[in-house]
């Protein structure tokens, strides 16, 4: 089933003086959404109690909890100690996201820095190759870890990337952030046909089981000639994208993802709204 929630809590979660994650689940469920990413962007700073505490309280709604691994993970880094740092961060998240009983690690696969793109790419997925061994070895195989489409033109994260990093194995599955995608290609994504093409590329390449739920981040970003900017929110005119097109894609080719809202303070908020753009509400 298609689900759709938020990417941490919205101004209005703390302006209801709520603080704690455990809050979070009941505040995402009385909304009416099924699904929340709980990010560790700036560390995996989180103890086995809490997580497993999280996790209950989640599980307890209903609501299908995502994780989002540290920012700073860069498997194109020339020093290899830098690249075991990235190892752990994924291994990490991965660890935790069991204990909340959710299955899906969102990462960032990379900067170009001053390497040619080819070498960036080429260096990305032979860490990625090690890193699913690890996996393996680490018994973590029966999760989903999501290398994510990334909308600065310095990153390493296009469409054909990503997807060429998931073939590695099954143990990867596509985060495609579409505000990314369309800050990095100076606001492309405009059609139902935009998205169909986008769409059916993954879907040739990875196979339909593999498509049908995959991870999805949504919100409009500002961009510049360097790509992504800032996040916005859907009351923002000027930039895209726009969900109503990527809603009819979906529904064309029967794709079920978990859609998380990326809005910068009204992601719950804009997550419904996809939600009801979705439903025809």
């Amino acid at each position: 089933m298609i689900k759709f929630g938020p990417s941490g809590n919205s101004i209005a979660f703390s302006e209801a003086g709520k603080t704690k994650s455990e809050e979070s689940a009941v505040w995402v469920k009385q909304m009416g959404l099924n699904c929340f990413e709980y990010s560790f962007g700036r560390g995996v700073n989180l103890s086995d109690e809490r997580a497993v505490s999280i996790g209950k309280a989640f599980s307890e709604q209903g609501v299908e909890i995502s994780v989002h691994a540290p920012y700073y993970i860069n498997f194109a880094n020339p020093e290899e100690e830098n690249a075991v740092k990235s190892y752990s961060y994924v291994l990490q998240s991965a660890e935790k996201v069991k204990l909340m009983g959710g299955k899906r690690i969102v990462f960032h696969p990379a900067s170009q820095g001053k390497m040619s793109r080819e070498k960036a790419v080429e260096l990305t997925k032979q860490r990625l190759l090690t890193l699913k061994d690890i996996i393996y070895e680490k018994g973590l195989s029966d999760l989903i870890f999501c290398p994510e489409t990334m909308g600065k033109l310095g990153q390493i994260g296009t469409i054909e990337e990503v997807v060429e990093f998931c073939k590695i194995d099954k143990i990867y599955t596509p985060c495609v952030d579409f505000g990314h995608i369309n800050a990095r290609e100076f606001g492309s994504l405009k059609t139902e046909q935009d998205y169909l093409d986008r769409l059916e590329f993954m879907v040739d390449n990875l196979g339909y089981e593999r498509m049908k739920n995959f991870h999805i981040h949504f919100s409009k970003i500002e961009y510049s000639a360097k790509g992504e900017v800032r996040h916005l929110t859907f009351e923002d005119n000027h930039y895209g994208p726009n969900f109503e097109p990527l809603a009819l894609a979906l529904k064309k080719l029967a794709l079920e993802p978990f859609i998380i809202c990326e809005s910068a303070g009204t992601q719950d908020k804009d997550a419904l709204k996809m939600q009801n753009i979705y439903y025809g509400n």
